[in-house]
């Protein structure tokens, strides 16, 4: 049997039905788990590329993850096709549901796209220690990759305040770059 995450090196192979059925799968124990479980899976990964890339190019390849992430969750389970108002509020309450965190919008251009963003209660961060950084690359990738999926427009978002930097909620700004 091949190793199906190795098909098409260099090329995206990731895909939604790659996820599979996590139901049928974990029976018993069900689809949640700790968030202890998460960050130690995302927090070693983090060490592993950095030390092996540096920190800047891990960070990158954390955010490129988070925007693949951001634009195939978004596909996969939001209506593409309602207005922004109503795409906001089920995107509140899918990353809710899902415990991913409570997003609300600061401010919106809709000339511009200029986006502010919080996420409160948020799943990479929330808890840390004070450690005066900045650490949810992997969101604003996340978030990037839902606007991009919803609006056709790139985005390049940047996490401005982080429940690390002393915050309690984590801010992002974002602006279309197309």
């Amino acid at each position: 049997m091949s190793n199906v995450f190795l098909k098409n090196a260099g090329h995206s192979v990731f895909s939604w039905e790659r996820l599979g059925n996590i139901k049928e799968g974990r029976g018993d124990l069900g689809e949640e788990m700790p968030v202890l479980v998460y960050r130690l899976m995302q927090f070693t990964m983090l060490d592993v590329l950095t030390k092996a890339h540096g920190a800047e190019q891990a960070n990158e390849y954390f955010r490129q993850a988070g925007f693949l992430a951001g634009m195939e969750f978004t596909k996969n389970t939001l209506d593409l096709k309602t207005d922004f108002n109503t795409f906001l509020a089920n995107l509140q309450n899918i990353l809710q549901t899902m415990k991913i965190g409570i997003l609300r919008m600061e401010t919106f251009d809709p000339d511009t796209g200029a986006i502010t963003l919080t996420v409160g209660q948020d799943l990479d961060c929330s808890g840390l220690p004070i450690t005066n950084e900045n650490v949810c690359s992997y969101d604003e990738g996340f978030i990037a990759g839902i606007l991009e999926a919803y609006t056709g427009k790139k985005y390049d978002v940047r996490e401005v305040d982080c429940w690390a930097n002393g915050d309690r909620v984590c801010r992002f700004n974002g602006v279309a770059v197309d």
